[in-house]
């Protein structure tokens, strides 16, 4: 296992700053979880780690070693790639074992760990087969054994399931926590798909615009995001937002004129937004007065797509499936204020 210190990482191409000194302590054991947009630079963090990428400033360190001008493959760390990176031309047992005989090490052990390897991924079957011969999650498969073959203290995986289609992506993300717990490895891992962050990761670190906006658990986050980037990043529908100005006594008025009770007590006049997840909003007798202006039906259970009177803000609430919801229709929201997200002028979290 490995324990890994990034101190002050910072990357430019040109004129274009990339990471803007990145600072994370991954400690051993862990499945740690890069997250953010396209552009965001997590795989250019993760690329960086491994030595594919040459770091402008900053320390790399890993196992208390200091990384920075370590080659790659002397780095003890395995990479897995989106396009899986196979050689096409070799069977999938000269590919998994192809690390270890460039190393040199003998016939026998090759065999027998590629032969172990294939067995614990389910794969042994395919050892005879060429790429092309196998389906993606099979490749994919092959592209984590030939990781695990080298027995590496560090396991990076950039975007693996990417190219995957979605059910089969549930799939090998089972199998990947299931891994992690029986190899108890360390592990790095890049997504920009949130909901994969949330069920792989020990812990998550969301990145944007080449800095890290929160680390923490993936509950501590989806329940106390650091600012609004964050909340409405993680969460599937993303959190609602409505704009406010506070009141006195816990109130606060919406950009559209309905006044709300908050969790927070702020000076009068002062500018904020409101936060409320969709499975926290609900249709209340007396709220927030909104029209229905779509409907999606998921068969367990539904998202209603409302627009707020006043401001034409959107808000989007979990409902269950046989309520016959209806475009047009009208509607008052609410929330309990213990529920609510309370974000300061620049986006800040302001309350519990």
């Amino acid at each position: 296992m490995a324990n890994l210190t990034l101190s002050g990482i910072r990357k430019s191409y040109g004129e274009h700053t990339i990471l803007h000194g990145i600072d994370l302590q991954v400690e051993d054991g862990e499945f740690v979880v890069f997250v953010g947009p396209s552009g965001c630079g997590k795989s250019t963090l993760l690329r960086s780690i491994c030595g594919l990428e040459e770091i402008d400033s900053g320390d790399i360190v890993a196992n208390g070693r200091r990384m920075n001008d370590v080659p790659p493959a002397q780095r003890g760390m395995a990479m897995v790639f989106q396009n899986y990176a196979l050689y096409p031309h070799m069977t999938v047992r000269e590919n998994m074992g192809f690390a270890l005989k460039l190393a040199g090490r003998p016939q026998a052990e090759i065999v027998t760990k590629v032969d172990q390897v294939a067995q614990s991924l389910q794969i042994a079957k395919l050892l005879d087969r060429r790429p092309k011969e196998l389906s993606g999650g099979q490749r994919q498969r092959v592209a984590i054994g030939r990781a695990i073959v080298r027995q590496p203290d560090l396991f990076l995986f950039d975007e693996p399931l990417s190219n995957l289609d979605a059910a089969l992506r549930v799939q090998m993300r089972i199998e990947l926590a299931s891994l992690h717990r029986r190899l108890g490895v360390t592990m790095i891992y890049v997504t920009h798909d949130q909901v994969e962050a949330m069920t792989l990761a020990d812990r998550i670190v969301v990145l944007n615009g080449g800095r890290i906006e929160q680390v923490g658990a993936p509950l501590d986050l989806y329940q106390r995001p650091a600012n609004l980037f964050v909340a409405g990043f993680l969460g599937a529908p993303p959190m609602n937002f409505l704009r406010a100005e506070a009141l006195e006594d816990g109130q606060a008025r919406l950009a559209g004129g309905a006044t709300v009770g908050i969790p927070a007590r702020l000076a009068a006049g002062a500018q904020l937004t409101i936060g409320i997840r969709p499975e926290h909003v609900q249709d209340a007798d007396h709220g927030i007065p909104a029209t229905v202006m779509a409907v999606e039906r998921l068969g367990e259970g539904c998202h209603v797509y409302a627009q707020v009177d006043g401001s034409g803000e959107q808000v989007v609430l979990k409902s269950d499936a046989e309520r016959p919801w209806l475009a047009g229709q009208r509607l008052a929201l609410g929330a309990a204020p213990a529920r609510m997200h309370i974000f300061d002028g620049q986006g800040l979290r302001i309350s519990a």
